[in-house]
């Protein structure tokens, strides 16, 4: 037996190593089977296509044809389908997502409409500016575009951080960078060529002078209306937006189409008010002045022509926290309401010689003092405007002396139910004709529910309450020969083809009898030439009008402060010239300082009227009627010391 060396030096037995030999006989063999599978399927292949142009027999060949048939209009039919769903169903949503991709559509703002004064003068007017806007889907590095804009902008690190954040918000088409922007700093950033940055025309509002604010309002950011005419005339000022339509390219530029689907914006129509903007900025001033010097409150001032309603100056001026006076607060003349004081001691005298219950020269005995209501929950002491005992009074001397107990007297002439029926008439417990937003229609209960003094206390101005607007069109009606005319702001608009359109004149109704209209003239001059209203007195020409000096109700439901002290509403309402009126002025101050002598109607209001009645007078060339004399320079006898 032969041997094989092994690993060890052993010897193994032949019979081990021939199973080796055998091993790779298998391995070839195995290859040589795999070499003859491949030409098997190889051959079957070529057969099968040989088969397929050779074997042509009839049955086999229609039902190929068939099934490629069927195959081939599944396949159109479904292609059929898809076509259509995209061309009527699925279209807007493809159509949308292709217009979103390639086109920016941004809203073209209409030119809001100008607030002009009577004489065509502007009081609020468009101001046109750019607003700076981003796309962040198109920003390529969001963080170099931030400190790009924040070194134009001048902002701070902690903001640039927040604008690099919103510029990398892939999911945001349009961020503000600027709104409303001047034209320095929007071509500041445009001439940065940032990619993604774009802006478009805008348009901010601006008043000719502050003291405007308070009548005309305010818009907001986005140009709509949010107070005053500009609140109350929105819809006719803001006109109708536009929009642009551009596509651009993957930079963000414009590119050039034949397809504009932009619309024009259409402006807005101009409203032309009755305000006389150079006399309202005047008005302003002496107001602000007035009540500075008295360090007031506030202080408000209303112009109106005693024929035609139409108001020539409004202002209304207040403090603000920071001890400043500005027009910012709200128009208070329309919006406020306060008991008018002895200014309503017209109303209670005019429909008493009205209804003939006295005559100018009608005698009464007039306490310094009087309780009302003594045994019931309503008993309430009443005291003089100044201290007397028991005197003697006329008509005439009641008002122009402002007696409280004089007029109560007066008012008792007649049932308490028609005084109550002629202050509605004078206009007080409803809104103007005005239509103000938020004007107030004040508070003047019906007749029913007046309990105690309150029937007694409507004589001189406590008890009910009135805006500065419905206060100086009741005592117009004596200025206007007895006939109410309602207030009014808006003189015409101005359409889109530039016509004036007038607008509806002011309702009026008869109060009272012109001659008791001319007689209520005569005794409130003599108010102004020999009573309480002295200071409102106008060189050269005779004025009327009268004073109110009234207490403003506490939280506490008082006119008494916890610290004992009070607060006042200091008017004055008179007309010019007295005889032939063409103009009526109210003049307020609230809260003068109560430790002054000048917080009393003749000595805070009635100069401000003086110095208005001037300024009317420069600006509309108003004349003394031939026959104005003046006044005398001594008291009537009828009318004894004065006070």
């Amino acid at each position: 037996m032969s041997v094989v060396a092994g690993g060890r030096g052993g010897r193994v037995p032949t019979s081990r190593v021939q199973p080796r030999r055998q091993s790779g006989n298998q391995s070839r063999q195995q290859a040589r089977r795999q070499t003859n599978a491949v030409d098997v399927v190889r051959d079957r292949a070529r057969t099968s296509v040989t088969s397929f142009y050779t074997n042509l027999q009839g049955g086999k060949i229609r039902f190929r044809l068939v099934a490629m048939y069927v195959l081939v209009s599944l396949l159109l039919v479904t292609m059929l389908v898809r076509v259509s769903y995209l061309q009527t169903v699925g279209a807007g949503a493809y159509r949308e997502a292709s217009v979103s991709q390639r086109t920016r559509i941004s809203t073209a703002r209409a030119e809001r409409g100008s607030i002009l004064d009577r004489n065509g003068l502007e009081l609020a007017l468009p101001v046109p500016t750019r607003t700076v806007f981003a796309d962040p889907r198109i920003v390529v590095d969001p963080v170099a575009t931030a400190h790009a804009i924040a070194s134009v902008l001048g902002l701070s690190p902690e903001d640039e951080l927040v604008l690099a954040s919103k510029l990398q918000n892939m999911g945001s088409s349009f961020l503000y960078i600027a709104r409303q922007a001047t034209t320095e700093v929007s071509d500041a950033l445009a001439a940065l060529n940032l990619p993604g940055i774009s802006s478009y025309p805008e348009q901010s509002r601006t008043l000719t002078s502050d003291g405007l604010r308070a009548l005309v309002g305010r818009t907001d950011i986005d140009g709509i209306g949010i107070s005053g005419l500009e609140e109350q005339f929105d819809e006719l000022l803001a006109g109708a937006d536009g929009r642009t339509v551009r596509e651009v390219n993957s930079k963000g530029q414009s590119i050039p189409t034949g397809d504009d689907s932009s619309q024009a914006a259409v402006r807005g129509q101009d409203l032309v008010t009755t305000i006389d903007r150079n006399i309202q900025f005047q008005v302003d001033a002496i107001v602000t002045q007035q009540i500075t010097r008295l360090n007031a409150r506030g202080g408000a001032a209303i112009v109106m022509d005693s024929t035609t309603g139409e108001i020539y100056a409004m202002s209304t001026i207040r403090v603000n926290t920071d001890g400043t006076y500005t027009a910012d607060s709200g128009n208070f003349a329309a919006v406020d309401a306060y008991e008018p004081g002895s200014v309503a001691k017209v109303f209670s005298i005019s429909a008493a010689l009205n209804e003939a219950t006295v005559e100018t020269n009608s005698v009464f005995k007039v306490p310094g003092k009087q309780v009302f209501n003594q045994g019931t929950r309503w008993v309430h002491s009443i005291t003089d405007a100044y201290p007397h005992g028991l005197e003697e009074m006329t008509v005439r001397k009641i008002i122009v002396d402002s007696s409280n107990l004089g007029t109560v007297q007066i008012a008792q002439t007649m049932p308490a139910e028609t005084l109550h029926k002629y202050l509605q008439e004078y206009g007080f417990g409803a809104k103007t004709d005005v239509n103000y937003p938020g004007e107030s229609k004040g508070l003047l209960k019906s007749f029913n529910e007046l309990r105690g003094t309150e029937k007694i206390t409507t004589a001189y101005g406590y008890g009910y309450s009135a805006s500065a607007l419905q206060l100086i069109a009741g005592v117009n009606v004596v200025a206007n020969n007895g006939v109410y005319v309602a207030p009014r702001l808006v003189s015409s608009v101005i359409d889109l083809d530039g016509i004036n359109q007038p607008s509806t004149p002011s309702a009026t109704h008869t109060v009272i009898k012109p001659e008791v209209a001319a007689t209520m003239r005569s005794l409130m001059s003599d108010v102004v030439c020999f009573g309480t209203a002295s200071l409102a007195k106008v060189p050269g020409m005779t004025v009327a009008g009268k004073t109110g000096t009234g207490y403003k109700r506490q939280d506490n439901g008082t006119y008494i402060k916890d610290d004992g002290s009070r607060a006042y509403f200091a008017s004055f309402v008179g007309f010019l010239p007295a005889e032939n009126p063409r103009f009526t002025v109210l003049v307020s101050i609230d809260e003068p300082d109560p430790a002054s002598r000048d917080r009393f109607g003749g000595t805070a209001a009635a100069p401000v009227f003086a110095n208005i009645a001037q300024v009317l007078i420069n600006e509309l060339d108003i004349r003394p009627a031939a026959t104005d004399m003046g006044c005398l320079k001594v008291r009537p006898a009828e009318l004894g010391a004065a006070h």
